[in-house]
């Protein structure tokens, strides 16, 4: 009995799975068996109708495709291609599909289709470093060809597919190599990244402070949130930010580009930090994902492992959507747990939240008076606990714009300053940037002199820091300092670093 490989998803990640057709004497059906979601069981009118376009007899048996592990809930239209094969090849005592991956959708006339799953599934196999030869739609073949070492055998249709085991001019496989359109930058790894910003902070006059905030938000990854009034620019600082955050490595973009997948995008390969913005009424499995049986793909999690999180009108959103950011912000991993399913997410994304000060957004303002009883203020605050709060490494509060306010730096000239901070970063050979250190790298990399000691247990003491609330500074801190490429932490680092603090 002839088997193949395929695969499915499994939330992000793919499972291999064995494909076996069997064929019994008995009245002539076709089924297929292992816990085949619709979109499979809908395969067999296309295989037939696929098989007949090439003259292909369907055998009068009883055809039986099993898809193992059965335990596992099977999805997607990818599954006619190998099923197909083995049908058609079942006399083919030579062919062996052994080191071989099949993906394919098919047509009724033989054509094969590209899917949004097949570039997710060959990549997190690629990873996993279970695969080395897959056979793929040719529509497929730009998006797989960008990852590294896979030997590929595209086709076009069903009859090439056949060829590929059959033919007896040997088809020769295409060995993959990446082709990033970008500039490239060379440290511990190759990373990449691009020097165009459709988004500009040459657009936003004024707010000199908020430009700052956001500068060292993008050097670190640091969460940062922004409050003001109406207008003042809040939003227009947060959708800048990926355009001006570090290069990207090879493997950060495919998960860029997995993640476009999996969310019906076409993946654009480009070293773009991605940017989820989801409205304040989401729910709270559509950010956090979930679901009653199978654990779905949230917010968060297409936030990627190095994307941007941005929450606009902060305390609106759902109560409890708000509290369960804590792990993830806090710990850089998320955890969804069903009675069939447990999956984590890795989360180390730039936060960002925008909220107005009060419920009519004038409190702040020097020309529209606010309207709000002292009740509604705290009724509003209140929204947002302090352990959210705390988490919260830079905090910014932004004036109106006024009429005389310029344009001061644009994003060019601030991704230059945050890549000089990415190599200092690289340079002390971190595997994390500055925002995400773990407690160990910050009594390495984040170390004060005695002035500097004694400045932070004032500040601890003045503004009743937490443990948190103090790493979190020393961190801001070591950014700040790699910005002006100092290898050290001087005083008004620090004294900057505090300055971001929320104190209320």
């Amino acid at each position: 009995m002839k088997k193949i490989f395929c695969a499915t998803l499994d939330t992000i990640d793919a499972k291999l799975v064995n494909v076996e057709v069997a064929f019994v004497r008995a009245l002539p059906s076709f089924s297929i068996v292992g816990l085949a979601q619709t979109s499979i069981q809908e395969s067999k009118e296309r295989i037939k109708s696929a098989l007949n376009s090439i003259n292909f007899k369907f055998p009068p048996q009883k055809v039986t495709v099993n898809l193992s592990p059965s335990d596992l809930k099977k999805e997607g239209s990818h599954f006619d291609l190998p099923i197909a094969l083995l049908i058609a090849l079942q006399k083919s005592e030579d062919v062996d599909f052994s080191d071989f991956l099949v993906l394919g959708e098919l047509g009724l006339d033989g054509r094969l289709k590209d899917t949004n799953s097949i570039f997710p599934i060959v990549l997190s196999l690629a990873n996993e470093k279970m695969i080395k030869k897959v056979i793929i739609p040719s529509e497929s073949f730009e998006k797989i060809s960008q990852i590294p070492n896979l030997h590929i055998y595209k086709a076009d249709n069903i009859k090439e597919a056949i060829d590929i085991f059959t033919s007896k001019d040997m088809v020769k496989a295409f060995i993959s190599k990446p082709n990033i359109n970008a500039k490239v930058l060379k440290l511990d790894k190759t990373y990449y990244y691009k020097d165009q910003y459709s988004e500009d902070f040459i657009d936003i006059k004024g707010q000199e402070s908020a430009k700052r905030a956001s500068l060292i938000a993008a050097s670190g990854m640091h969460n940062i949130l922004y409050e003001g009034s109406p207008g003042c620019g809040k939003s227009m600082c947060a959708k800048r930010i990926p355009y001006i955050m570090p290069p990207m490595s090879l493997d950060e973009i495919l998960a860029n580009a997995k993640l476009e997948s999996l969310s019906g995008l076409e993946p654009s390969f480009e070293p773009i930090h991605i940017i989820r913005a989801p409205h304040r009424s989401s729910s709270s499995a559509s950010i956090l994902g979930g679901g009653s049986k199978k654990a779905q793909i949230g917010e968060i999690a297409l936030a990627g492992n190095s994307g941007v999180l941005f929450f606009d009108e902060f305390p609106h959103f759902q109560k409890n959507v708000l509290e369960s950011l804590r792990e993830p912000l806090e710990d850089h991993k998320l955890l969804i747990s069903r009675v069939n399913q447990k999956i984590e997410y890795p989360t180390k994304l730039l936060f960002v939240a925008a909220m107005n000060p009060c419920p009519c957004g004038n409190l702040l303002s020097s020309n529209n008076s606010c309207r709000c009883t002292e009740v509604e203020i705290n009724r509003y605050n209140s929204r947002l606990s302090a352990p959210i709060l705390d988490r919260i490494d830079l905090y910014v509060q932004m004036d109106k714009v006024r009429y005389e306010d310029k344009a001061t730096i644009d994003s060019h000239s601030m991704h230059q300053k945050v890549l000089d901070a990415f190599k200092m970063q690289k340079n002390r050979a971190q595997t994390e940037l500055n925002g995400k250190m773990s407690d160990k790298d910050i009594s390495k990399y984040c170390i004060l002199d005695s002035e500097s000691k004694e400045i932070l247990q004032k500040a601890s003491k003045s503004f009743s820091l937490s443990q948190r609330a103090i790493n979190k500074s020393l961190k801001v801190a070591r950014t700040i300092a790699d910005l002006d490429l100092s290898e050290e932490i001087k005083k008004e680092h620090l004294i900057e670093s505090l300055s971001f603090r929320m104190k209320k």
